[in-house]
């Protein structure tokens, strides 16, 4: 092997993006409201753009057509050239076979499991409250409480810095030694101590704690209906209760299975998460991007919703001064960029509207049983079965779905919800929708007799009396990424 400096001539072909290419991926994948903010950027920056107000009239229309502000029709030896030889089109197939070496595979979002009995006090909440997020963060709502105290400079200071150590939760995840440091002294280790004792004191109750039991057990006042009973079974019988042992916890404390129920509905009034308030979003609104309508014939048709896109043209006046003898180079130089990026806007615009429209109505095509239905109903269906029907990559049609919402007459439903895997049926014969498998379970497990659930193997007979054969084990691996307990969990005791 001979190792070298020198010069040599090599011959490859390579694909690259240009920034315009990387705008027309941009535009198909932005929803209705990111894309009015986009064009309303657009529209101050570059003075060639221009919003027509009014819906012109068919001679208007026909005269804006002919006199269109193109490369092809100045008047004048130079010409406005937009840059490339090729097409709007061929640069979104080079895009795509570009854009499949990065983003080919499409992640789903991992489920999180977690606690049963957190998981059912926060659905009680989730049910209960419909409370507005504050528009302060947790620490700054904390901070602001500490006027309330009469307290020194120091104390101050020591409960700033653990309030800031709490977790979104509002729980302390460390503890004060790793908080201060080994090098603390006693005097700050007795701060710290004072510090969290009047944290726990601060609203929303149950900050500062450093597991669920201690979040709980501060959140309990004497005053409470079965205060006794709930600090016991929190104290030591947690876990119990967790796994639904309320014949256990009943043996071990007296109370009856009807006295530990009546203490469970208690329980679930306490929030486990003192401090997830103030991570919650508002839900934003939701602006469909497509609309599902009916033909003459009773076919779904598809449709862009595209009525609060402005239209777009190239003004009027920079179209006469380019025609102007006595328009200068630099100006002229100007009108020409500014035309190519507007012009390649307005065509990004067009595809997108196309591109949404095949897509969509191939989608629809397939999920016509959903559409009549419901959700149930749903079949399998792959991005890459669009894309084959389409003509397009898969990773057009990812950008095309992303973050898009339809319209239907069963609902508004994300774009992506209408794509959905498959798993075999357990006689072999056919694939069944993973979503239709998830709600029938749901629904018959919501239905089941609380006092005597149904066990897996039972789930998997009443599936196959709905027409849904699936394995045990699909029953499990689905049960347990819906958070739903088995079925000794779910039972509900009598005395």
């Amino acid at each position: 092997m001979r190792l070298s400096f020198g010069q040599e001539q090599k011959l490859e072909q390579r694909q690259v993006l240009t920034q315009r290419m990387i705008q027309s991926m941009e535009i198909l994948q932005m929803p209705l409201q990111k894309l009015e903010e986009r064009l309303e950027q657009e529209l101050q920056e570059n003075p060639i753009l221009e919003m027509l107000e009014e819906e012109p009239d068919d001679d208007a229309h026909e005269t804006q057509d002919e006199e269109e502000f193109t490369p092809s029709n100045i008047e004048h030896e130079e010409e406005i050239q937009l840059g490339e030889e090729y097409t709007q089109r061929e640069d979104f197939q080079i895009a795509e076979e570009f854009a499949s070496n990065y983003d080919d595979t499409i992640n789903e979002q991992p489920t999180r499991s977690q606690n049963w009995l957190e998981d059912q006090m926060s659905r009680y909440h989730d049910e209960m409250a419909n409370v507005p997020m504050p528009t302060q963060s947790l620490h700054e709502y904390l901070i602001d409480q500490l006027s309330w105290f009469d307290i020194s400079a120091e104390l101050r200071e020591m409960m700033v810095r653990l309030i800031y150590s709490l977790d979104s939760n509002g729980y302390l995840p460390s503890s004060l030694s790793d908080i201060l440091g080994m090098n603390a002294s006693e005097e700050e280790k007795q701060l710290g101590k004072e510090a969290l004792l009047l944290i726990r004191q601060l609203d929303p109750a149950g900050v500062g704690a450093r597991n669920l039991r201690e979040c709980l057990l501060l959140q309990l006042k004497p005053d409470m209906p079965f205060y006794d009973a709930m600090r016991t079974i929190i104290s030591g019988h947690l876990e119990d209760l967790t796994h639904n042992r309320l014949p256990l916890i009943s043996k071990k404390t007296g109370f009856s299975i009807a006295m530990i129920q009546e203490t469970l509905e208690q329980i679930k009034h306490l929030k486990p998460r003192p401090g997830a308030i103030f991570n919650d979003q508002s839900a934003p609104s939701v602006t469909p991007d497509i609309v599902v309508d009916t033909d003459e014939e009773g076919n779904y048709v598809v449709r862009v919703d595209d009525g609060r896109i402005p239209r777009l043209h190239i003004s009027n006046y920079y179209r006469g001064l380019m025609k102007q003898q006595e328009t200068n180079k630099e100006t002229r130089e100007y009108i020409k960029q500014k035309v190519g990026s507007a012009q390649w806007l307005i065509d990004s615009i067009m595809q997108r509207k196309l591109t949404l429209t095949k897509v969509a109505q191939a989608i629809v095509d397939h999920q016509t049983d959903f559409l009549e239905n419901g959700p149930s109903a749903i079949k399998p269906l792959k991005m890459q079965q669009i894309a084959e029907k389409v003509g397009v990559h898969v990773t057009t049609i990812s950008r095309a779905v992303d973050e898009k919402w339809i319209q239907t007459p069963q609902g508004n439903f994300p774009l992506k919800r209408f794509f959905s895997g498959s798993i075999a049926s357990s006689d072999g014969e056919e694939e069944v929708a993973q979503d239709a498998v998830r709600l029938k379970l749901q629904e018959i497990i919501d239905q089941e007799d609380k006092t005597k659930p149904l066990n897996d193997e039972e789930l998997v007979k009443a599936l196959d009396a709905a027409g849904i054969k699936v394995a045990r084990r699909t029953v499990v691996k689905y049960r347990q990424a819906m958070h739903i307990p088995n079925s000794r969990e779910r039972k509900v005791w009598n005395d």
